[in-house]
């Protein structure tokens, strides 16, 4: 019988509070440490921002006493693949993040939100879409503004291969001159000792398609150099995914450091049931010595921008060429009949789905598209009396080529089997956002609002896919582990005190694709650096997220 336990909140008289032994003790909780071994009961002290003491504390005094009596006490979760750096500037409190137990995200995916020029700023619609007006260039800049306004949750990010090739070469489908590569190659360096975690890429969306395997090899040398690793969202998840595996897996022998593969999944019904080949071969590989990691979101359907249904091609030169071509009968022709053909040469998403039922469309640039926010494509092609391929083109060249989707082209049954591999986090793949305010008229995918409680609803508690030590390490010890995080992901004394407290039997995810903007239920108590942010449910507003860099930051 499922128990909805209350967090008791002791005040402690002021008297006492003066003279005590702890900044806050959680009593009486099941303790799932994050290693992956069972849960003991203990109580956990805490001070200075550090947990101090784990075991049976007495009669210890504290400023504060929680409760936690039949909850479970973890780790704080740690998102894999975040997509915050903008909507933090937003709403710093993470309000979708910290209902999840999220206390730490990692971001910057390909196109991280440094470095920049004026001509990437202009290129991006998100910053005019939230009202944010850039005052940075480099990570070292927006670093210093986030510390300044303060945030909710522990933020870190990569340094993006597409952000740097944008900064030398822009949009153009070429290769980079030697001098141009060395100048990529220093920015690489440049990111690095200003603190980013590796190199990242994403090589399914214009321009990154554009760089060879050498160009991507060279860039991670460099992150290499500096402790960092390489995170990728590999150029194909679909039916040349074997291809892109193992140019994923080169990169990583070849520029000797570690891998973490975005979201891994395989694409496309012709595909289903491919994932075992997929897990042997990064087997294989982790067997010959490289060191070789996954993370997933562990829904069926993924979401990106509607521009990626267009060829590549399409793109060379950025948006403005695009919707000039999409807008261009000859040219538009062409197009559809690249995304008509097979081909191994590119990740073609109209060939993975069944047809346009399975996108849904999500965020819009424009306001006057809003009301499609939720529809799918077919309901699109049919009030526009279109085919679906020119709703497509249409609905890009009326949203500026801003809009996201969500696309539904995964097993069930592949994602359960990506999800319980020993070596496989989680991430969220999407922003921080909230139901009210400028957020909250946005549409996203689902994952935002409930991925790892998602998880721990469906896969532990009514499937038994994974039992609770599992998922919490893969939550916890094992992201950390792969980042480099020494002071965080398990409950040990001397640790950084991101922890959080929940009922197992209540904990759950309400977003849906249809009514996304739901915050998770189930998380009672969050802690960040030892401060509460989230205390019986409820946000208190606290900022203490602290900037986490990398291995190879120098302070300037």
């Amino acid at each position: 019988m499922r128990r909805l336990i209350a967090l008791l909140l002791v005040a402690v008289p002021v008297c006492q509070a003066a003279t005590a032994g702890y900044d806050l003790i959680i009593r009486n909780g099941h303790i799932i440490d994050g290693t992956g071994s069972p849960w003991y009961a203990a109580d956990v002290g805490i001070r200075a921002g550090r947990i101090a003491a784990v075991g049976s504390l007495g009669n210890a005094t504290a400023t504060r006493i929680v409760d936690a009596h039949g909850l479970v006490v973890a780790p704080g979760f740690i998102d894999m693949l975040g997509q915050s750096e903008l909507t933090l500037l937003v709403d710093p409190r993470a309000p979708s993040k910290i209902f999840q137990g999220i206390t730490t995200e990692i971001t910057g995916e390909g196109e991280s939100v440094a470095p920049v020029n004026d001509t990437i700023l202009r290129e991006n619609k998100s910053y005019a879409h939230y009202g944010i007006k850039p005052d940075w260039h480099t990570l070292a800049e927006y670093f210093a503004r986030l510390e300044r306004q303060g945030i909710g949750i522990n933020f870190a990010t990569y340094v993006g291969a597409t952000s740097v090739r944008e900064m030398v070469i822009g949009y153009s489908d070429r290769a980079p001159s030697a001098d141009e590569l060395q100048r990529m190659e220093q920015l690489v360096e440049q990111g690095m000792r200003e603190g980013a975690m590796g190199l990242s890429t994403a090589l399914e969306y214009p321009p990154a398609p554009y760089a060879t395997t050498e160009e991507l090899i060279a860039l991670a040398r460099v992150a290499a150099r500096f402790g960092g690793i390489y995170a990728t969202h590999m150029r194909d998840e679909g039916n040349a995914e074997t291809a892109a595996l193992e140019e994923t897996l080169r990169i990583g022998r070849e520029a000797q450091i570690p891998i973490e593969i975005f979201h891994l999944k395989i694409a496309g019904k012709r595909n289903f049931g491919g994932v075992p080949l997929l897990r042997d071969r990064i087997e294989k590989a982790r067997a010959q010595g490289v060191d070789a990691a996954a993370d997933t979101y562990a829904y069926t359907a993924w979401s990106n921008s509607l521009a990626a249904f267009t060829p590549p091609w399409a793109n060379d030169g950025g948006k403005e060429q695009l919707l000039r071509r999409l807008k261009d009968p000859a040219t538009r022709a062409r197009m559809r009949r690249d995304m008509m053909t097979p081909s191994d040469k590119w990740d073609n998403e109209w060939l993975e789905i069944e047809g346009p039922q399975d996108v849904l469309i999500c965020a819009v640039n424009h306001s006057e598209l809003l009301p499609y926010r939720g529809k799918r494509l077919s309901e699109v092609a049919a009030e526009w009396h279109e085919e679906p391929i020119d709703a497509i083109f249409d609905f890009l060249i009326r949203d500026d080529a801003a809009t996201s989707v969500a696309v539904f082209g995964m097993s069930g049954s592949d994602v359960a089997l990506v999800l319980q591999q020993p070596w496989v986090s989680i991430g969220t793949d999407d922003s921080a956002t909230f139901p009210e305010g400028v957020l909250g008229l946005d549409h996203p995918h689902p994952r935002a609002y409930g991925t790892f409680p998602r998880i721990l609803a469906k896969y532990v508690r009514e499937e038994g896919k994974l039992s609770l030590p599992d998922a919490i390490r893969k939550f916890t010890a094992l992201p950390a582990q792969r980042e480099h995080l020494a002071e965080r992901g398990v409950i040990k004394v001397g640790m950084w005190a991101d922890l959080v407290v929940f009922d197992p039997g209540a904990i759950r995810d309400v977003a849906t694709y249809e009514d996304p903007n739901r915050l998770a239920e189930g998380m009672s108590f969050v802690l960040v650096n030892g401060v509460p942010v989230l205390e019986e449910g409820k946000m208190t507003g606290a900022r203490p997220g602290r900037v986490l860099r990398g291995p190879g930051f120098q302070a300037q």
